[in-house]
């Protein structure tokens, strides 16, 4: 399992996916509270598709989470010493080391929920080192368009667990509440007010680089949803300037498109988009 070590000293464990014939690479940035032990249906598409595939577990998630707190499960989901400042810097200091070991070939980002903020963030502080981005379960980083807290609103009621806000199928709330290395924390809980308004803000204004975009959300995903999506779409058409961006809505899918019944598609129609923009090598 390879490592690093970030600015503040805590051990940043990530995975490396080789592809055969690559041609190109992927840093996938997952949400709040999981890990990237959850993404390995997306990681073997990717990979057959020509992708090395580069993903990490955040500060204070997953294994990088468990050797933090010293093994203590209950503190996971915590960032730690600086925040999300040191979070994001860890995964900057990660997309260089990608950079410096794949010099030939582009490097795509794909970001899922909190995931998808945190590569939001990226892009406007580093748009010259991405050649392209995904976003998934995303929304426009505003108090109006994103929402973090009583997500199960809408399904709540006799027998209700909280977490069917997250797909449509039982089994996908079950998997994630029985996962030693998942918390149930809202982002509040976790990083408190400070931090998240640390997260908030738009996309930032003549990036300067015309990066292609995708957005993939489920249409019934109450964190951002279509609504919030289109508006993000908007922003970075006409606030940085990009000219390829695309908007994907997958009807009766909710906030984890990845886990839901249409998990196939979704996994097949980002292929299919990368492929458009970066043929396989000859």
């Amino acid at each position: 399992m390879p490592e690093f070590i970030d600015a503040h000293g805590i051990t940043i464990f990530y995975d490396l996916h080789p592809a055969t014939s690559p041609r190109g690479v992927l840093q996938l940035l997952h949400g709040v509270g999981e890990h990237v032990g959850r993404y390995d249906a997306l990681i073997d598409a990717l990979v057959g598709a020509g992708w090395t595939v580069y993903a990490a577990d955040h500060r204070g998630h997953g294994r990088t989470g468990m050797a933090q707190h010293g093994g203590d499960a209950s503190r996971l989901g915590h960032l730690g010493p600086g925040g999300v400042r040191a979070t994001m810097a860890a995964i900057w200091q990660l997309t260089q080391m990608i950079r410096d070991d794949n010099p030939a070939f582009p490097l795509a980002v794909f970001g899922h929920s909190g995931g998808s903020f945190l590569a939001q963030m990226l892009l406007d502080e580093h748009p010259d080192a991405i050649d392209a981005m995904v976003l998934s379960g995303s929304a426009l980083r505003t108090v109006r368009d994103l929402r973090a807290v009583n997500l199960n609103k809408r399904w709540n009621g006799p027998g209700a667990t909280g977490l069917e806000w997250l797909a449509s199928d039982p089994a996908v709330g079950r998997a994630f509440r029985e996962d030693p290395l998942t918390t149930e924390a809202t982002p509040m809980q976790l990083f408190g007010p400070i931090e998240v308004l640390k997260i908030m803000g738009k996309p930032r204004r003549n990036l300067g680089h015309d990066v292609p975009l995708l957005l993939m959300v489920g249409r019934d995903d109450p964190v951002g949803g279509p609504r919030s999506v289109h508006k993000l779409a908007a922003a970075y058409r006409e606030r940085s300037g990009l000219t390829d961006v695309t908007t994907l809505v997958y009807p009766d899918a909710r906030h984890e498109i990845l886990q839901e019944p249409v998990q196939a598609e979704v996994r097949a129609d980002m292929v299919a988009w990368l492929d458009a923009r970066f043929p396989a090598r000859v």
